[in-house]
């Protein structure tokens, strides 16, 4: 890529002038930020509709989809395509993107009660020699040859609810909608939302005073209660490395 200076740049203006600007795009912004709101509380009052028992092959062998919920109530799956055969370097760019962004965010989930998993499509041997590959430690399973359009295929993600052993579809995406691959939008995408008192949902949905940003225990069980940002515990992010050692501002 050769040089900014190569390139036409916005207009320069003074500080003042800039902030006025600002201010303009900033009203804007936030409008699209209580939008966003309101179209998470209208996903979580759409319909769901139930998933025929299926089987998919992950580290342990067959799965039923059921037990891909880990014990949890809720499950968000991003469906990997995947192109059999080729190598590591011609599997798809769009979704290696993407699935990068959740290397190790997905705790947040499980703090949530949320399970985190892949499905890609293409047989289990290979697509794991991908996921090792990537570094990925969250689980990976093959959906190749699945022709429920409710757990096969690729480019989409996915979320499911279970009850007992029922597991229903509650939403998914497509298309663009799949960049939204961060650990808040993908709550905003699930049926219970980020379960915080201040969003709009329907009557005898599970919510707390609790903020998004959890802190756990070394298992990732959530622990603190209230709206205050300081509790005890590691941040959730960090009980993937129980083993690290903190560095303090005067070991730098």
């Amino acid at each position: 890529m050769t040089g900014s200076a190569d390139f036409s740049a916005p207009p320069i203006v003074d500080r003042d002038r800039w902030l006025s600007e600002r201010n303009v795009l900033l009203a804007w912004e936030k409008a699209h930020t209580r939008q966003g709101d309101a179209i998470a509380a209208a996903r979580r009052r759409l319909p769901m509709t139930e998933v025929a028992p299926v089987s998919l092959e992950g580290a342990g062998g067959p799965t039923p989809l059921c037990d891909i919920f880990d014990g949890r109530d809720q499950l968000v799956v991003y469906r990997h395509m995947f192109y059999v055969g080729e190598d590591f370097d011609r599997q798809c760019e769009g979704c290696t993107h993407n699935l990068w962004n959740m290397r190790d965010s997905w705790p947040y989930l499980n703090a949530r009660g949320v399970s985190f998993a892949v499905f890609a499509q293409g047989p289990y041997e290979e697509v794991a020699r991908y996921r090792d590959f990537m570094g990925y430690t969250h689980p990976w399973y093959s959906n190749y040859q699945i022709d429920d359009p409710a757990v096969g295929g690729g480019g989409l993600i996915t979320c499911y609810l279970r009850q007992g052993d029922r597991v229903f579809l509650t939403y998914e995406n497509t298309s663009r909608g799949v960049e939204k691959l961060a650990t808040l939008d993908l709550l905003d995408l699930t049926v219970y939302g980020r379960q915080e008192v201040w969003e709009d949902s329907p009557e005898g949905w599970p919510q707390g005073p609790t903020h998004s940003y959890l802190r756990t225990d070394e298992q990732g069980n959530a622990v603190g209660v209230g709206a205050s940002f300081e509790r005890p515990g590691r941040p959730t992010a960090q009980w993937t490395r129980p083993g690290a050692t903190a560095i303090t501002t005067t070991d730098q």
